[in-house]
């Protein structure tokens, strides 16, 4: 049976999660990369969306317009990585619950997950096409003059994807703790 979050999720929900788990999320899904991280944490933005309990995907979305709706026609995960320096005050910011990209996040994200009861989960990469599938309709977009792959994309969704949790609200990472691991037995 898949378990299934809707959003927005409890800290009690996101709490029960453990490293390694796998799970799908259903509601609302929001778009963020390096320019929306920077933009909420540096520059003091908001967007004029609530993040509270909320997901926030680091992807680069192809998007057409059609008709007078837009269209998505893949969205993969990008390198979360690259967020690490802004996460802590993002989190702090936006009270997102869930963050979902591609590889690890370090220390300063792991911190800030126990702070503040929020995951990191990673999205399979070489899904793109896959994802764009678990997504309804695209509710709206802010901060265009990012570029389509940058701005952030407010999405309907419904069991996104399988999602695996990186990092818990309990300090565990699988990526520092599979480095060690490897490392040791090297």
């Amino acid at each position: 049976m898949k378990k299934i979050i809707n959003l927005p999720a409890s800290d009690e929900e996101i709490q029960n999660l453990r490293a390694g788990d796998v799970f799908y999320l259903s509601g609302t899904l929001v778009t963020g990369r390096d320019k929306v991280y920077r933009r909420i944490a540096e520059e003091d933005g908001e967007l004029p969306l609530d993040l509270t309990g909320m997901a926030i995907y680091h992807a680069g979305p192809i998007v057409r317009k059609k008709d007078l709706e837009w269209e998505l026609i893949s969205i993969g995960p990008t390198s979360s990585m690259r967020m690490e320096k802004w996460t802590p005050e993002f989190i702090k910011k936006t009270k997102v619950k869930v963050m979902i990209g591609k590889g690890g996040m370090g220390e300063k994200t792991t911190a800030a997950c126990i702070e503040h009861k929020t995951i990191h989960c990673i999205y399979p990469g070489g899904c793109a096409v896959l994802g764009a599938g678990q997504v309804e309709k695209i509710e709206g977009v802010y901060w265009q003059e990012f570029g389509m792959a940058e701005c952030a994309w407010i999405m309907k969704t419904c069991r996104f994807g399988p999602l695996i949790v990186s990092i818990d609200t309990h300090g565990n990472n699988i990526f520092t703790e599979n480095s060690i691991y490897y490392r040791q037995n090297m």
